[in-house]
Protein backbone atom coordinates (compact mmCIF):
# COMPACT_ATOMS: atom_id res chain seq x y z
CA UNK A 1 0.00 0.00 0.00
CA UNK A 2 1.48 3.97 -0.56
CA UNK A 3 1.43 5.62 2.24
CA UNK A 4 2.07 9.19 0.90
CA UNK A 5 -0.43 11.35 1.05
CA UNK A 6 -2.92 8.86 2.10
CA UNK A 7 -4.44 8.73 6.12
CA UNK A 8 -4.12 7.06 8.96
CA UNK A 9 -5.76 7.01 12.30
CA UNK A 10 -3.29 5.52 15.32
CA UNK A 11 -4.80 5.31 18.46
CA UNK A 12 -2.31 5.11 21.50
CA UNK A 13 -0.51 8.05 19.59
CA UNK A 14 0.32 9.90 22.64
CA UNK A 15 3.21 7.82 23.57
CA UNK A 16 5.61 4.69 23.71
CA UNK A 17 4.36 2.66 20.33
CA UNK A 18 1.64 4.65 19.62
CA UNK A 19 3.59 7.40 19.07
CA UNK A 20 6.85 6.05 17.05
CA UNK A 21 4.14 4.67 14.55
CA UNK A 22 2.66 8.15 14.05
CA UNK A 23 5.98 9.52 13.94
CA UNK A 24 7.19 7.08 11.41
CA UNK A 25 4.54 7.45 9.24
CA UNK A 26 4.66 11.13 8.76
CA UNK A 27 8.17 10.58 7.77
CA UNK A 28 7.12 8.62 5.14
CA UNK A 29 4.53 11.59 3.99
CA UNK A 30 1.37 10.11 5.43
CA UNK A 31 -1.04 11.89 6.98
CA UNK A 32 -1.93 11.03 10.44
CA UNK A 33 -5.25 11.47 13.05
CA UNK A 34 -3.48 10.56 16.43
CA UNK A 35 -5.65 9.50 18.98
CA UNK A 36 -5.06 8.70 22.73
CA UNK A 37 -6.19 9.65 26.36
CA UNK A 38 -3.69 11.96 27.13
CA UNK A 39 -3.99 15.80 25.79
CA UNK A 40 -0.24 15.94 27.12
CA UNK A 41 1.05 13.06 25.24
CA UNK A 42 -0.57 13.96 22.28
CA UNK A 43 0.86 17.59 22.56
CA UNK A 44 4.32 15.68 23.04
CA UNK A 45 3.96 13.89 19.97
CA UNK A 46 2.91 16.93 18.00
CA UNK A 47 5.95 18.77 19.00
CA UNK A 48 8.33 15.87 18.08
CA UNK A 49 6.52 15.59 14.19
CA UNK A 50 6.67 19.13 13.36
CA UNK A 51 4.22 18.07 10.53
CA UNK A 52 1.93 20.46 10.22
CA UNK A 53 -1.54 20.02 8.88
CA UNK A 54 -0.54 16.55 8.26
CA UNK A 55 -1.05 16.13 11.94
CA UNK A 56 -4.16 16.14 13.74
CA UNK A 57 -4.59 15.39 17.25
CA UNK A 58 -7.95 13.84 19.10
CA UNK A 59 -8.28 13.37 22.11
CA UNK A 60 -10.53 9.94 22.85
CA UNK A 61 -10.92 7.28 25.66
CA UNK A 62 -11.44 4.40 22.87
CA UNK A 63 -13.27 2.80 25.69
CA UNK A 64 -15.82 5.59 24.89
CA UNK A 65 -18.01 4.20 22.43
CA UNK A 66 -19.87 8.01 22.13
CA UNK A 67 -16.47 9.55 22.11
CA UNK A 68 -15.59 6.71 19.49
CA UNK A 69 -18.60 6.82 17.15
CA UNK A 70 -17.82 10.85 16.53
CA UNK A 71 -14.25 10.90 15.95
CA UNK A 72 -14.64 9.47 12.00
CA UNK A 73 -16.43 12.83 11.08
CA UNK A 74 -13.30 14.51 12.97
CA UNK A 75 -10.94 12.49 11.21
CA UNK A 76 -13.09 13.66 8.12
CA UNK A 77 -13.12 17.47 9.16
CA UNK A 78 -9.39 17.27 9.18
CA UNK A 79 -8.31 15.08 6.31
CA UNK A 80 -11.24 14.63 3.98
CA UNK A 81 -10.81 11.01 3.98
CA UNK A 82 -9.57 7.66 6.11
CA UNK A 83 -7.68 5.53 4.40
CA UNK A 84 -5.97 3.37 7.49
CA UNK A 85 -6.76 2.64 11.16
CA UNK A 86 -4.02 1.13 13.23
CA UNK A 87 -5.05 0.23 16.93
CA UNK A 88 -1.79 0.35 18.89
CA UNK A 89 -3.38 1.84 22.71
CA UNK A 90 -3.52 -0.80 25.01
CA UNK A 91 -2.54 -1.16 28.99
CA UNK A 92 -1.97 -3.82 31.63
CA UNK A 93 -2.89 -4.73 34.89
CA UNK A 94 -0.89 -5.83 38.33
CA UNK A 95 0.70 -9.01 38.37
CA UNK A 96 -2.13 -10.73 40.36
CA UNK A 97 -3.79 -13.78 40.19
CA UNK A 98 -7.36 -13.97 38.24
CA UNK A 99 -9.45 -14.12 41.90
CA UNK A 100 -7.20 -11.35 43.55
CA UNK A 101 -7.56 -8.77 40.55
CA UNK A 102 -10.32 -6.29 41.52
CA UNK A 103 -13.01 -6.70 38.71
CA UNK A 104 -12.99 -3.26 38.43
CA UNK A 105 -9.34 -3.75 36.69
CA UNK A 106 -9.96 -6.43 34.65
CA UNK A 107 -13.37 -4.90 33.31
CA UNK A 108 -10.84 -1.40 32.57
CA UNK A 109 -8.56 -3.88 30.65
CA UNK A 110 -11.27 -5.41 28.78
CA UNK A 111 -12.65 -1.85 28.19
CA UNK A 112 -9.28 -0.24 26.65
CA UNK A 113 -7.50 -3.38 24.82
CA UNK A 114 -10.60 -5.40 23.64
CA UNK A 115 -13.82 -2.96 23.45
CA UNK A 116 -11.50 0.01 22.21
CA UNK A 117 -10.53 -2.19 19.50
CA UNK A 118 -14.20 -3.00 18.55
CA UNK A 119 -15.32 0.21 18.60
CA UNK A 120 -12.86 1.70 16.49
CA UNK A 121 -13.10 -0.80 14.11
CA UNK A 122 -17.10 -0.61 13.59
CA UNK A 123 -16.50 3.05 13.36
CA UNK A 124 -14.26 3.09 10.94
CA UNK A 125 -14.72 0.38 8.45
CA UNK A 126 -17.36 1.94 6.52
CA UNK A 127 -14.77 4.56 5.34
CA UNK A 128 -12.00 1.85 5.15
CA UNK A 129 -14.54 0.03 2.49
CA UNK A 130 -14.89 2.66 0.66
CA UNK A 131 -11.08 3.23 -0.41
CA UNK A 132 -9.59 2.01 -3.14
CA UNK A 133 -7.13 0.29 -0.67
CA UNK A 134 -7.09 0.50 2.78
CA UNK A 135 -5.42 -1.18 5.73
CA UNK A 136 -6.92 -2.32 8.99
CA UNK A 137 -3.77 -3.05 11.72
CA UNK A 138 -4.80 -4.21 15.36
CA UNK A 139 -1.94 -4.86 17.95
CA UNK A 140 -2.58 -7.89 20.24
CA UNK A 141 0.49 -9.33 21.95
CA UNK A 142 2.67 -12.18 22.64
CA UNK A 143 0.44 -12.41 25.89
CA UNK A 144 -1.94 -13.60 23.60
CA UNK A 145 0.34 -16.52 21.81
CA UNK A 146 0.76 -18.58 25.37
CA UNK A 147 -0.69 -17.57 28.99
CA UNK A 148 1.39 -15.34 31.24
CA UNK A 149 0.37 -15.69 35.07
CA UNK A 150 -0.24 -12.57 36.23
CA UNK A 151 -1.47 -11.18 33.39
CA UNK A 152 -4.22 -13.40 32.80
CA UNK A 153 -6.72 -10.72 31.99
CA UNK A 154 -4.51 -8.73 30.00
CA UNK A 155 -4.15 -11.78 27.71
CA UNK A 156 -7.63 -12.92 27.72
CA UNK A 157 -7.93 -9.01 26.32
CA UNK A 158 -5.71 -9.30 23.84
CA UNK A 159 -6.44 -13.05 22.86
CA UNK A 160 -9.84 -11.73 21.94
CA UNK A 161 -8.18 -9.14 19.79
CA UNK A 162 -5.83 -11.82 17.79
CA UNK A 163 -9.51 -13.79 17.08
CA UNK A 164 -11.34 -10.93 15.94
CA UNK A 165 -8.23 -9.21 13.75
CA UNK A 166 -7.82 -13.31 12.38
CA UNK A 167 -11.87 -13.37 12.01
CA UNK A 168 -11.89 -9.98 9.86
CA UNK A 169 -8.74 -11.40 7.86
CA UNK A 170 -11.53 -13.61 6.47
CA UNK A 171 -14.68 -11.99 6.68
CA UNK A 172 -12.87 -9.05 4.02
CA UNK A 173 -11.26 -11.57 1.83
CA UNK A 174 -11.49 -10.01 -2.22
CA UNK A 175 -11.95 -6.44 -0.21
CA UNK A 176 -9.40 -3.45 -0.73
CA UNK A 177 -9.03 -3.44 3.19
CA UNK A 178 -5.79 -5.53 4.35
CA UNK A 179 -5.92 -6.59 7.44
CA UNK A 180 -2.77 -7.14 10.00
CA UNK A 181 -2.87 -8.39 13.24
CA UNK A 182 0.84 -7.74 15.29
CA UNK A 183 2.13 -9.33 18.50
CA UNK A 184 5.09 -7.43 20.07
CA UNK A 185 7.31 -8.43 22.70
CA UNK A 186 8.55 -6.67 25.02
CA UNK A 187 9.16 -3.07 23.71
CA UNK A 188 11.15 -0.40 26.04
CA UNK A 189 7.86 1.79 26.87
CA UNK A 190 6.53 3.23 29.79
CA UNK A 191 3.12 1.04 29.25
CA UNK A 192 3.32 0.40 33.10
CA UNK A 193 3.36 4.02 34.00
CA UNK A 194 0.73 4.74 31.07
CA UNK A 195 -1.51 1.96 33.06
CA UNK A 196 -1.16 3.33 36.04
CA UNK A 197 0.79 0.14 37.17
CA UNK A 198 3.53 -0.02 39.77
CA UNK A 199 5.55 -3.14 39.53
CA UNK A 200 8.31 -3.93 42.09
CA UNK A 201 10.61 -6.03 40.21
CA UNK A 202 10.27 -5.45 36.59
CA UNK A 203 11.83 -6.78 32.90
CA UNK A 204 14.92 -4.20 33.27
CA UNK A 205 15.84 -5.15 37.17
CA UNK A 206 16.00 -8.10 35.72
CA UNK A 207 18.78 -7.71 33.46
CA UNK A 208 16.84 -8.52 30.33
CA UNK A 209 16.35 -4.54 29.35
CA UNK A 210 19.21 -4.70 26.67
CA UNK A 211 16.89 -7.66 25.01
CA UNK A 212 13.42 -4.96 24.37
CA UNK A 213 13.05 -3.80 21.10
CA UNK A 214 12.94 0.13 20.98
CA UNK A 215 9.47 1.54 20.30
CA UNK A 216 11.11 3.23 17.52
CA UNK A 217 12.07 -0.07 15.71
CA UNK A 218 8.36 -1.71 16.71
CA UNK A 219 6.52 1.44 15.44
CA UNK A 220 9.10 0.74 12.03
CA UNK A 221 8.39 -2.81 11.69
CA UNK A 222 4.26 -2.26 11.62
CA UNK A 223 4.69 1.01 9.53
CA UNK A 224 6.27 -1.87 7.08
CA UNK A 225 3.48 -4.13 7.59
CA UNK A 226 0.78 -2.23 6.34
CA UNK A 227 3.20 -0.50 3.54
CA UNK A 228 3.05 -4.63 2.52
CA UNK A 229 0.04 -5.51 3.36
CA UNK A 230 1.09 -8.61 5.86
CA UNK A 231 -1.72 -10.65 7.37
CA UNK A 232 1.04 -11.48 10.73
CA UNK A 233 3.45 -9.51 12.41
CA UNK A 234 5.52 -10.51 15.40
CA UNK A 235 8.22 -8.24 16.93
CA UNK A 236 11.21 -9.26 18.80
CA UNK A 237 12.88 -12.87 19.27
CA UNK A 238 11.34 -12.76 22.80
CA UNK A 239 7.87 -12.82 20.83
CA UNK A 240 9.06 -15.41 18.30
CA UNK A 241 10.60 -17.87 20.53
CA UNK A 242 7.03 -17.90 22.34
CA UNK A 243 5.31 -18.34 19.29
CA UNK A 244 7.55 -21.27 18.58
CA UNK A 245 6.82 -23.00 21.76
CA UNK A 246 3.38 -22.59 22.15
CA UNK A 247 3.11 -24.31 19.03
CA UNK A 248 6.35 -27.04 19.87
CA UNK A 249 4.57 -27.80 23.76
CA UNK A 250 1.14 -26.38 24.07
CA UNK A 251 0.52 -27.80 27.41
CA UNK A 252 3.84 -27.21 28.64
CA UNK A 253 3.95 -23.42 28.18
CA UNK A 254 2.45 -21.65 30.78
CA UNK A 255 4.44 -23.33 33.08
CA UNK A 256 7.22 -22.84 31.48
CA UNK A 257 6.82 -18.81 31.99
CA UNK A 258 5.66 -19.27 35.32
CA UNK A 259 8.66 -20.33 36.67
CA UNK A 260 10.94 -17.62 35.04
CA UNK A 261 7.71 -14.87 36.33
CA UNK A 262 7.93 -15.86 39.44
CA UNK A 263 9.19 -12.94 40.45
CA UNK A 264 6.65 -10.99 39.79
CA UNK A 265 3.94 -12.59 41.33
CA UNK A 266 3.60 -11.87 45.54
Amino acid sequence: MQLASRTFVVTGGGNGIGREVVLELLRREARVAAVDLSADGLAETARLAGAGDRLSTHVVDVADRAAVEALPDAVLAAHGQVDGLLNVAGIIHPFQRIGELPIETLERVMQVNFWGVVHTVTAFLPLLKARPAAALLNVSSMGALAPVPGQSAYGASKAAVKLLTEGMQAELQGSSVAVTVVFPGGVGTNITGNSGVSIERSVESSGAAASLTTPADAGSQIVDAVAAGAPRLVIGKDARALDRLARLVPTRVGGIIAKRMAGLLR
